[in-house]
């Protein structure tokens, strides 16, 4: 589905500009985003600063088809 691509871009993008995560995978666990408006729950794997990889479950808020903010949980 070419918008959950673009959600998950935008996903992406958002790591690296706001935490200097490198993605290394990244998969949908759930979609509600509508309209550009809801959530992007994923689980993913990422490399910080240090080349560490780490797994997560992230919750990205979309508003208007923006990231309006993120929860993370690491597992």
């Amino acid at each position: 589905m070419r918008a959950e691509e673009e959600l998950l871009s935008a996903a992406k993008r958002y790591l690296k500009r706001k935490y200097l995560e490198t993605t290394v995978s990244m998969d949908v666990i759930e979609n509600t985003v509508v309209n550009g408006d809801g959530q992007l729950r994923v689980r993913c794997t990422v490399k910080s600063l240090g080349l560490l990889k780490s797994d997560w479950i992230k919750t990205f808020d979309f508003k208007r088809g923006k990231i309006v903010t993120m929860h993370a949980k690491r597992i």
